[in-house]
């Protein structure tokens, strides 16, 4: 493991593995670099590349600076870039994906960019996604609990029932130790909106991946960030859906997009 120093003076955490060209792979909600999508896809890159997996703020061996906001976020990406040899190929999974656009849109040297289904909302009558302030109060009064059930209920579209099936489960104790940084999810997805004109500013060949078997939600948001990205293409991924992702699939997908570069 290694760490570099964010621009705030956060010590975030990585791993390298492989060797070639960098790859940096930014996760999703509750994940680190540990999370076993990434860890697979890292694995099957690093035939070819040199992959940067990280720990983002305020989970795994990272730190966690007050206060927070989304720039300190997309300098942490840019940190572990400069790590990498000063500009990598980034892939992006959910939150993750939206954090690795706006990077790009801020000026991080990303040179390709994968983005699987940054979950935006297109539907303007859908009922409002989970703000960064409700889950900072949540967390803040003791109830992580709460914080995880709004966050999967009201932002992840999942069924409450499933959601309580999950309470009884050996992982909901590991979910409760990453809860005050679904907060941080928030903030970077935002009121959930298409970033239109963040997006026009993305200038690294873009490929948005979406699964077959994913909400409508993914499948129209992968479709507006693909027409919204310029020259961004996008493919779809048989049977895989958002948060049951075949890191194999995946990673057939993502090597043969950085391999293109």
């Amino acid at each position: 493991m290694n760490h570099v120093t964010s621009a705030d003076g956060t010590e975030i955490a990585y791993e390298r593995e492989g060797s070639g060209p960098a790859v940096v792979l930014v996760v999703g909600a509750f994940g680190d670099r540990n999370e076993p999508v990434t860890a697979g896809l890292a694995a099957q890159l690093a035939a070819d590349f040199t992959v940067y997996r990280y720990d983002q703020r305020g989970r795994g061996d990272s730190g966690d600076t007050a206060p927070y906001a989304v720039e300190r976020e997309i300098e942490d990406l840019g940190a572990v870039v400069s790590a990498a040899g000063g500009e990598a190929m980034v892939f992006g999974g959910s939150s993750g994906a939206i954090l690795a656009l706006g990077a790009d849109a801020a000026g991080v040297p990303i040179t390709r960019l994968a983005a699987f289904e940054p979950p935006f909302v297109t539907d303007p009558e859908r009922p409002p996604l989970p703000t960064e302030k409700e889950l900072t109060d949540l967390v803040t009064l003791g109830r992580r609990d709460l914080a995880i059930e709004d966050f999967l209920t009201r932002g992840a579209d999942m069924p409450a029932e499933m959601v309580a099936g999950m309470r009884t489960q050996p992982f909901w104790p590991v979910m409760e130790a990453v809860a005050h940084t679904l907060a941080y999810d928030a903030a970077i997805v935002g009121k959930g909106p298409v970033p239109v004109e963040l997006l026009a500013s993305v200038t690294a060949p873009t490929l948005v991946l979406v699964g077959t078997a994913s909400p409508v939600r993914m499948q129209t948001a992968a479709a507006a960030v693909t027409e919204s990205v310029p020259g961004a293409r996008s493919q779809t991924l048989e049977g895989q859906a958002h948060g049951q992702l075949d890191p194999a699939v995946l990673g057939e997908a993502v090597v043969a997009f950085f391999r293109a570069g």
